[in-house]
């Protein structure tokens, strides 16, 4: 399918914007649905670009120019205690739906769905497309209950639906709670904050890559199909802090062991992308040592 303009509603966060960039440089329009008063995407200026205030709670209403695509990465109570909020989590598998019923009102030819890791559980094997599914946080359980029920509506409208299942993405515009970005800022002031031993094996994929895959998944992605998204590769936490520390240039030892791992801590994330690269010819193409370069060089400057 050849896109001439796509909507993506969480279109000021981390991934939702690098999304947004990577469109327009693909010469794709972009109508960027973002929370009102965010002033998010507010410095991105470009003429295919149509960035639009619009709460998940007035998908139902809101009206735009048509479009081929639709990625839906808005999501609320994301962190910290709502992630286990019923009601709030319940709401964003309504909100799901109403995103899917705007996609229909748009002509959308397709809809992603972005859902998470989370809806696995915890795991010790990579992480496929058929591994089985048994989420521990209503954030994962509402994740799953959206992706199942958004491909029924798709299915019911005449729609092509991907579920695009997302592991760690880091980058400069994350937020300031995240492990990374944590590492970062306190490694920037020289300091380096109280760490677990950071045994887990882990997969990060950068915000450039999991931008590009949303995209390749909107253009070509399997209808019905279910993709896990990481870079496909996996090693020690430690690894990648101790390497933030060099590329920070920061003196002071990284604090290993000096907190405890959360009782429901995941201690193995890895994705199996072949689905994904086999249907979309997604393959990653930024190393964590470049990515930890620029996403350093962007929260310095912000700070």
């Amino acid at each position: 399918m050849t896109m001439k303009r796509i909507c993506i509603t969480g279109a000021g966060g981390m991934i939702g914007t690098a999304l947004t960039k990577y469109a327009l440089s693909q010469g794709v329009a972009v109508t960027a649905l973002v929370r009102p008063g965010s002033g998010k995407l507010s410095a991105l200026s470009h003429p295919l670009l149509t960035v639009e205030e619009c709460d998940l709670s007035a998908l139902e209403r809101f009206e735009g120019e048509p479009c081929d695509a639709f990625v839906h990465l808005g999501w609320g109570a994301t962190f910290g205690t709502a992630r286990q909020d019923v009601q709030l989590q319940l709401r964003n598998v309504d909100y799901t739906l109403s995103a899917v019923r705007l996609a229909d009102r748009l002509h959308c030819k397709s809809f992603v769905f972005v859902g998470s890791q989370a809806e696995y559980g915890r795991c010790e094997v990579p992480l496929r497309p058929d591994t089985p599914t048994f989420p521990q946080t209503g954030y994962g359980m509402a994740k799953l209950a959206a992706g199942n029920f958004s491909r029924l509506l798709c299915q019911q409208l005449g729609m092509r639906h991907c579920h695009v299942r997302v592991l760690s993405v880091y980058g400069g515009h994350d937020r300031n709670e995240t492990l990374v970005s944590t590492c970062v800022d306190a490694m920037l002031r020289g300091g380096s904050p109280a760490l677990t031993p950071c045994t887990q094996m882990w997969d990060y994929l950068y915000e450039d890559d999991a931008a590009r895959a949303l995209y390749l998944v909107a253009e070509k992605g399997r209808d019905g199909a279910v993709y896990v998204l990481g870079s496909g590769e996996c090693r020690p936490l430690r690894d990648y802090v101790s390497e933030i520390c060099t590329a920070a240039e920061c003196k002071a030892e990284p604090q290993f062991g000096a907190r405890e791992f959360n009782p429901n801590q995941v201690h193995y994330l890895c994705a199996d992308i072949s689905a994904l690269t086999n249907d979309t010819g997604f393959v990653p193409q930024v190393s964590f040592a470049e990515g930890i370069r620029r996403t350093i060089q962007e929260r310095r400057e912000n700070q």
